[in-house]
């Protein structure tokens, strides 16, 4: 999906949201997406946007606590600095909430720089999920998908169910990357029959050729590359060009559409992609016909759905259902971390959310594969 359309369709559903909102008295209940819509090469913050909507869309029919939801969006542009400054001007809207900041590098900046300990707002969801920004975390930053290592130990342990025992890790030297790596070396001690070895490598094409001959003399039955999404296309290039041509495994981060891009069909064919949420074109489950039905509503043009659309629509109902539990109406930040953290168990129908004994709500992973076609076969 180009930025062109993408923009189109953003600016729609912003529209359609605002004209929403405006027809109600009270003050809106206002949330967040602070993120990068340029400069990434994939369109995960414009399709997260678009999952958000489509909740708002549906829950702004009757409203929540007898307010409408509003939405707005910054752009970070993919830079630390950025986000730290757009954080601040975020901040100046007085939203309860922002939703799916994404980057490590932002995220870190975040937590080292403590902007959530004098900023009155609740972080949900982020990508990625790297172990070192949950552990310890933050109180007010909550984690609706499963972390990089679920999604780690779940390659690691069907690699070793699908008859891999030899399984090499291409990881990038950001912090995504190195805590990965670390986590496929621990699970593969763990469960034992799977010796696992790594190579860390920096971005760039000479840099990932030498990674990749050196992964191609391990002689591995398999490869998980982990780190941020260009080095993870890149990486994939570069260990097809060294003649591996055994299942390769990415994490969540990673759409097929930008592996098909950057590696063509045939590179991309049989990746395993880790999965945090359910099949969203998956009509069977009460969850993704929800998902479905408010996307049909908010995006009629839209027919083919995607993990990071299910991603926004699941974050902003979450939040959503908190915001209904709040008994007093006292709608704020801190009354909506209270909330996400009492109100037990979120049955949605094939996805659950419990933030009960920690700020990770849910341990979902599946593996979907992709075809020939570029698109998973779950």
């Amino acid at each position: 999906m180009s930025f062109r359309p993408v923009r189109r369709l953003l600016a729609v559903s912003l529209l359609l949201v605002g004209s929403l909102v405006q027809a109600q008295g009270k003050p809106d209940i206002v949330l967040g997406q602070l993120a990068p819509f340029t400069k990434l090469p994939v369109p995960q913050a414009p399709e997260i946007n678009q999952g958000i909507t489509a909740y708002l869309v549906q829950a702004n029919k009757s409203g929540i606590l007898g307010r409408k939801l509003s939405l707005f969006t910054l752009d970070d542009e993919y830079n630390g600095d950025k986000f730290v400054a757009q954080f601040r001007n975020a901040m100046a809207k007085s939203p309860v909430a922002l939703i799916n900041p994404i980057g490590s590098v932002a995220l870190k900046r975040m937590l080292d720089e403590k902007l959530l300990d004098t900023a009155d707002v609740v972080v949900m969801n982020a990508i990625p999920g790297a172990e070192s920004l949950r552990r310890p975390g933050h109180p007010k930053f909550f984690h609706l998908r499963a972390g990089d290592k679920e999604q780690i130990e779940k390659i690691v342990s069907n690699a070793k169910a699908i008859g891999i025992t030899r399984l090499s890790v291409l990881n990038n030297d950001q912090e995504v990357g190195l805590s990965g790596a670390k986590v496929a070396l621990q699970e593969g001690s763990r469960i034992g029959g799977v010796q696992v070895r790594t190579v860390t490598a920096a971005g760039g094409a000479p840099g990932l050729a030498k990674a990749a001959g050196e992964l191609a003399a391990q002689d591995p039955q398999g490869v998980v590359i982990i780190g941020v999404p260009n080095f993870v296309g890149d990486g994939l290039v570069a260990v097809r060009k060294a003649g591996i041509r055994q299942p390769v495994f990415v994490l969540s981060a990673v759409q097929p559409e930008f592996l098909v891009k950057v590696a063509g069909a045939e590179g991309a064919r049989g990746v395993g992609i880790a999965q945090t949420y359910p099949n969203p074109n998956n009509n069977t489950l009460p969850v993704t016909r929800d998902f479905r039905a408010a996307m049909k509503q908010a995006y009629p043009d839209i027919t083919r759905y995607t993990p990071f659309q299910l991603e926004g629509y699941l974050s902003a109902r979450t939040l959503g259902e908190a915001l209904k539990r709040i008994k007093d109406r006292d709608v704020s930040a801190a009354a909506l971390q209270r909330s996400l953290k009492s109100m037990g168990e979120l049955d949605f129908g094939g996805f659950r959310v419990d933030f009960t004994s920690s700020n990770v709500g849910s341990k979902f992973v599946d593996i979907a594969v992709m075809d020939r076609e570029g698109k998973l076969r779950y």
